[in-house]
């Protein structure tokens, strides 16, 4: 718990470092040309919040307040969803950060109050979905950093999220009531501590699903990432590409897992259907239009892709049953080029000969297309008697460098493939000696008869044994 408390306040003393100024309560009118957050004339008074106001999207109904790419919003206190319409906050590649408390369907049990990510970075010191409305988290992308709880529902509302994409980081997921519930499909959960014992209670009564009640959740602690929880999901269709995933655009190849037939001997058969158009699947207007495979015995099928385009596919399943076909939930993935796949090798611990130590640097560079590379150091031991670190060669995926220096190195790795960077961080620790080195590593244990701790038995030792020798310093009077 005390690990917990030291992340929450941590990420609420960041929050807390905003200017202090009179406070507004800045309305959204979306008056404007467009529907962005960084547009003075959507709101009431026409200025754009700032970190200090209380920012209230509560009307008109229907309406979506857009953070794009680029943009870096902020408020103080933020309220979505405040009257009886339905209102929407989208976070669509930017930032936003909230520095107040956080409330995703207010006041009115008749209203609404949306918060959808997309992409980029959503952070607040804590989230109440439903406070006394009914609030909504859609996640397919970005980042959610909470430095406290996410509350669902907040009080005596009605709050869901769907984490179909993106990280979503809290201190605990608290799914306060029966009218508070989250799925998780294609996205990832991070809790601060061992938060197993109470999501699965939530797992147990329903709250807390994959696939809507299809799939599985998946829960780990300390293994993932050190000292926390990590929640995935999977589907027993087990869909190629993987749900969420991004992937080289072109020729793909589709495929999933068939489940059993509830008829001995009879084959499964499926529909499957592919578009780019998410609307068209989710309303199913003309199935005609995107079914690529109907009621046949197949596991796989080739498809062609372009770039920069996110598709959508399901997969329905005539199982025997007399309300066949079993209908699958919607499975996406972006076609793009792929950021290089960076390893730059594992962390080391090392020793300085004559004051200097040349470390080789193994690293593993992986992509579609050709890449540069670059190798930077992150941080060093600032010490004035001792020359900096020097990279041999930066641009070379595998080179050494030069360490003259007691203390801890941090390495950086980026390549660079026209359009995307990939990086990955090497960490070396530099000792006097290797004794030094050996004690550091973790699961050291020194010899039994290493009396003097120099990780060598020897002479030493046997000195200070003899030295010892039949001497007893037991007690001898009761």
């Amino acid at each position: 718990m005390c690990k917990k408390w030291i992340y929450s306040v941590s990420v609420v003393l960041l929050l807390s470092l905003v200017v202090d100024v009179q406070a507004v309560a800045t309305h959204w009118t979306d008056a404007g040309p467009d529907s962005l957050f960084n547009t003075p004339e959507n709101w009431s008074p026409q200025a754009v919040p700032t970190a200090a106001d209380d920012m209230f999207v509560d009307s008109p109904d229907g309406t979506h307040c857009v953070v794009p790419a680029g943009v870096e919003g902020q408020c103080g206190t933020l309220r979505v969803g405040n009257s009886v319409f339905t209102t929407n906050l989208d976070i669509a590649g930017g930032s936003f950060t909230v520095t107040g408390g956080c409330y995703i369907g207010v006041d009115n049990a008749s209203g609404h109050g949306i918060l959808n990510v997309s992409g980029g970075l959503f952070t607040s010191a804590d989230m109440n979905l439903g406070l006394r409305g009914t609030g909504t988290l859609n996640m397919t992308g970005g980042t959610v950093q909470l430095g406290w709880d996410l509350k669902i529902p907040g009080n005596s509302g009605t709050g869901k999220a769907h984490l179909n994409g993106g990280t979503l980081k809290a201190l605990n997921l608290d799914l306060t009531s029966a009218l508070g519930s989250m799925d998780i499909t294609a996205g990832t959960m991070i809790l601060v501590g061992d938060d197993i014992a109470t999501l699965q209670t939530y797992i147990d009564d329903g709250r807390l699903t994959a696939y809507d009640g299809q799939g599985t959740v998946h829960m780990d602690y300390d293994v993932t990432n050190s000292g926390k929880t990590t929640v995935t999901a999977s589907h027993p269709l087990n869909p190629i590409p993987a749900d969420g995933i991004i992937i080289s655009s072109g020729s793909i190849e589709l495929g999933w897992t068939l489940p059993d037939s509830l008829v001995p001997g009879q084959p499964v058969l499926v529909d499957v259907y592919f578009t780019d158009n998410l609307e068209l699947l989710k309303s199913f207007s003309d199935p005609a239009a995107i079914q690529i495979v109907s009621k046949q015995n197949l596991t796989s099928i080739a498809r062609q892709t372009q770039p920069k385009v996110r598709y959508y596919w399901a997969i329905d399943t005539y199982i025997g049953d007399p309300d066949d076909p079993f209908l699958g939930p919607i499975f996406s993935f972006f076609a793009d080029n792929i950021p290089p796949n960076v390893d730059a090798g594992g962390d080391d611990v090392t020793w300085l000969a004559d004051g200097v130590r040349t470390k080789t640097l193994n690293a593993t560079v992986t992509d579609d297309e050709a890449f540069t590379v670059q190798w930077t150091v992150v941080s060093e031991p600032h010490d004035p008697n001792s020359p900096d670190a020097v990279i041999t060669d930066p641009g070379a995926e595998n080179t050494s460098i030069v360490l003259s220096a007691l203390g801890e190195y941090v390495l950086r790795l980026e390549a660079f493939d026209g359009e995307y960077t990939g990086s990955d961080t090497v960490t070396i620790n530099v000792y006097a000696d290797g004794c030094e080195a050996a004690r550091s590593l973790p699961g050291y244990e020194p010899f039994p008869g290493d009396l003097n701790g120099d990780c060598t038995v020897d002479d030493l030792d046997l000195a200070i044994l003899q030295e010892d020798w039949l001497k007893d310093n037991s007690l001898t009077d009761p």
